[in-house]
């Protein structure tokens, strides 16, 4: 699994604060960009904040600063929360740089040159907390936004509009042509039945506003956010500004969306990209929702939980893995502080906590503390299941689904405790058979050390040190299933750790 691979998350807007519902999208992407970079892909992960448009205009007048004020302090919000997390993004993008404003210029001139931009007037009932236009039909109660259940504003100016009507067949048949575009196929299911249902032209364009990048052909206008916004994506490999980069990384891209803004990035932003004359997105990766109370996290449900709060409580690791373990992308998921302490308890605590811990613990007690090599596949009753759930795993992390290579990875686990606790090494005298299943067992650390990185890699390298290794666990190129995480490659005679547990059971609070 050697290629290119960049993948982005949506760019979050900066009135909101980041919840765990914004992390778990973004450590979603840390966890599969860094599984990308140990098989070997050349990789770049990119996130960032949206700062343009009336929302983030209101709120800075609200506070008494200017919008650049707002946004300047509030994105940071974001980087500060992304940078406790340890995230790994190569780059963090803001729609107020020079290098966007630039991009989105030249990328909506080629759009109007190429004839699918024209002039009028839209009248219309506009969400400004989802900064979007809504048809009166798709409006709930009295006039409520249907994601914010919110008041609408009626809204009527001068607008640029793009033909988003010319596109829908366009659309359909590259869909056809490339199934695979949208996982899973449920919302590729979903976003065919938005295309097939018709299209309307949309506004592209304020005049009621300056907060926003200016359209370069007609002063006195700003691009309205989403046809800002998408362009982040081209815009952060050097659309306009560096081709050679561009062409690089462009359209070998993986959008991580949540099922929200389907329409946004599977209809609008790929008709977009065929009107400028580049290639549409190759993958779109989309999320359900993280609910509390049967709601969705967000600012507006009061129902947000503070990431970098709970990562403190829990560490970061810890969190990673009950989002990555427990929530599927695809389907929406409960969240809860029970639900956290039940798997931290279960997967980490009792299995792979305690695998460390005795592993250590009779090494120290029957070998000196010395490592021995694990026995060779034909002779180890580990490895034939070990190889099996190592291809599990290593194909379950390239269709996009991390929990399948989590639960993988802890059958590898399951079984070295198991078979430790069949033969029992601590009750027998050193020799042949304790140095067997205690190669064996470390062996299988290695290997779950090395699969695990990409969701624990704090545990991840504590194990690896602790077995006395010293190459980096998550080094490029680690998850090659005939090298590294081929059977038989712990050398032993190297020292092992006993330290405290790796994970202490919790209880929930």
């Amino acid at each position: 699994m050697t290629g290119r691979y960049y993948l982005t998350t949506p760019i979050y807007y900066v009135n909101d604060a980041p919840h765990v519902g914004t992390a778990y999208t973004t450590i979603m992407a840390d966890a599969l960009a860094r599984w990308h970079r140990l098989a070997g892909d050349e990789t770049w992960f990119v996130t960032g904040t949206d700062e343009h448009g009336l929302k983030i205009l209101r709120t800075a007048e609200e506070n008494g600063l200017s919008p650049r004020e707002w946004v300047d302090r509030t994105s940071q919000r974001f980087v500060q929360a992304w940078g406790a997390l340890e995230l790994t993004n190569d780059d963090f993008i803001r729609t107020t740089e020079e290098r966007h404003y630039r991009s989105v210029q030249r990328f909506m001139q080629a759009i109007h040159d190429n004839d699918y931009l024209y002039k009028g007037t839209y009248e219309g009932w506009y969400c400004v907390s989802c900064e979007a236009y809504y048809l009166e039909e798709d409006l709930v109660g009295e006039n409520l936004c249907p994601v914010h259940e919110s008041p609408v504003e009626w809204f009527a100016e001068e607008n640029w509009f793009f033909a988003l009507s010319r596109f829908a067949d366009r659309l359909i048949a590259w869909y056809d042509e490339h199934p695979e575009a949208i996982h899973p196929e449920t919302r590729r299911n979903e976003a065919l039945g938005i295309l097939k249902g018709g299209l309307r032209d949309i506004s592209i364009t304020r005049t009621s506003i300056d907060w926003g990048v200016p359209v370069p052909w007609d002063p006195g206008h700003v691009f309205y956010v989403w046809y800002d916004a998408l362009v982040n994506y081209i815009s952060a490999v050097g659309y306009g500004t560096d081709n050679g980069r561009f062409e690089h990384w462009w359209p070998s891209v993986h959008h991580l969306i949540g099922k929200d803004i389907i329409r946004f990035h599977c209809v609008w932003w790929p008709a977009m990209c065929m009107a400028a004359g580049i290639d549409p997105p190759a993958r779109y990766l989309v999320h359900g929702f993280l609910m509390v109370g049967g709601r969705k996290m967000a600012k507006t449900a009061y129902n947000q939980v503070d990431p970098v709060e709970l990562a403190n409580d829990v560490g970061n690791d810890v969190l990673r893995y009950y989002l990555i373990r427990d929530f599927p992308l695809g389907p929406d998921g409960d969240f809860t502080y029970e639900g956290l302490v039940e798997r931290y308890n279960a997967d980490l605590a009792n299995n792979l906590g305690n695998l460390l811990q005795r592993v250590a613990t009779v090494v120290e007690q029957k070998c000196g503390g010395i490592g021995r090599a694990p026995r060779p596949a034909a002779e180890s009753p580990l490895a034939a299941s070990a190889v099996e759930h190592v291809k599990t795993a290593y194909e379950a992390w390239g269709r996009f689904s991390p929990h399948e290579a989590l639960e993988a990875t802890w059958r590898i686990i399951r079984a070295a405790n198991a078979e430790l606790e069949a033969v029992a090494p601590w009750k027998i005298d050193p020799g042949p058979e304790v140095d067997g299943v205690l190669g064996d067992a470390i062996e299988a650390l290695r290997i779950v050390a090395i699969l695990a990185s990409p969701v624990l890699p704090r545990a991840s390298r504590e194990i690896w040190a602790r077995i006395g290794l010293s190459r980096e666990v998550d080094a490029p190129g680690n998850a090659d299933l005939s090298g590294s995480l081929a059977w038989g490659g712990y050398p032993g005679g190297a020292p092992v750790t006993k330290g405290p547990p790796l994970f202490p059971r919790r209880a929930a609070e």
